[in-house]
């Protein structure tokens, strides 16, 4: 990921075009407004940017504060989702837009796209031969206007590194929760998700969301049994002793649980583990072991072994990279 710049806010630049979804342009804004640190300071600059008046699909006016030219300072350029114009319609792009977006990219800005903003990003070819994500709606019409693309359309949101890509509307909340977190650590994003009143972040992909016929719940679900687990996140909790609490049988609780969440039992477990070990190794001077004992994951082997997998990194470095931000901000 890119580094933010050093002791200034990190610029972003919110690009809004004709068709442009209203709720991709707030939402993006209301987030990093939102992440601050624990003194209230600031750590993002959010501009909205694009060439003068645009339409939005809600049929209302937007408009922009500042032009394309935001583009060349910032550290972070987002594209909101759109709902009609070239880009979508038949992968044209002005080449004004292309270009700006290009230039942002080949100062090393990072690039993000919002729901159908990845269009936007296709069509100036930008996403050729990166895997990317997009609202799961538009599948077959943006799916065959940028065949380059490795599409996935049934996740969250793609990190590439240095272009991020999300689904549709609330997805793009989850990405901007997501890289307010890789930035600063998850204490700050878990403030900025309080403040928005919005989940820190979700399991499962959006094929969860993708419209299918909805199975009878019969008055009842995985939430409450998800909850008893979670407040025994040290303690062995077997596939067993879930399906009990939840009174199904092994199957039927399997297969409602990944329904809900897109996961299996196990790996839902697995990933709030991980996420429990990631806070406690930022907000507290546990040692390594301890670490792995209050999320459940038994020993330091086991840990690292587990966030190698899912994040990349040992426990000790990611102490290193988050502990300081933290600190910083108490």
């Amino acid at each position: 990921m890119r580094k933010n710049r050093a002791m200034r806010p990190h610029q972003i630049a919110v690009l809004a075009l004709d068709g442009v979804v209203a709720f991709d342009v707030g939402s993006a804004v209301q987030v990093f407004t939102a992440a601050r640190r624990a003194d209230k300071e600031s750590l993002y600059e959010v501009r909205v940017c694009g060439e003068g008046p645009v339409r939005s699909e809600g049929g209302f006016t937007v408009t922009p504060d500042f032009g394309l030219d935001a583009l060349q300072t910032a550290d972070t350029v987002i594209v909101a989702g759109i709902h009609f114009g070239g880009p979508v319609t038949d992968g044209t792009l002005p080449g004004n837009i292309r270009q700006a977006l290009h230039k942002a990219y080949n100062r090393n800005a990072r690039i993000i796209s919002i729901c159908t903003g990845a269009s936007v990003l296709a069509a100036a070819g930008m996403l050729d031969g990166r895997t990317a994500a997009t609202h799961w709606a538009w599948a077959n019409r943006i799916g065959s206007l940028y065949p380059r693309v490795n599409w996935n359309f049934d996740v969250l949101f793609v990190d590439d590194g240095d272009i991020l890509t999300s689904a549709g509307v609330g997805a793009g909340v989850d990405l901007c929760l997501h890289i307010v977190r890789g930035d600063h650590g998850t204490e700050v994003a878990n403030r900025a998700a309080r403040r928005c009143v919005v989940p820190p972040w979700r399991d499962g992909g959006q094929a969860q969301y993708i419209e299918r016929p909805i199975p009878h719940a019969g008055g009842t679900g995985t939430a409450p049994t998800r909850a008893w687990t979670l407040d025994r996140i040290a303690e062995p909790v077997s596939l067993e002793e879930m399906a009990a609490h939840a009174r199904m049988s092994i199957r039927t609780f399997t297969r409602r649980f990944r329904d809900e969440t897109g996961m299996s039992p196990r790996q839902w477990l697995l990933s709030q583990r991980v996420a429990h070990a990631q806070l406690l190794l930022e907000s507290t001077d546990l040692g390594i072991e301890t670490v792995a004992r209050r999320s459940g994951l038994g020993s330091a082997t086991a840990l690292r072994q587990h966030m190698q997998a899912a994040i990349g990194v040992a426990p000790s470095t990611y102490r290193r990279t988050f502990r300081h931000p933290v600190q910083s901000a108490s």
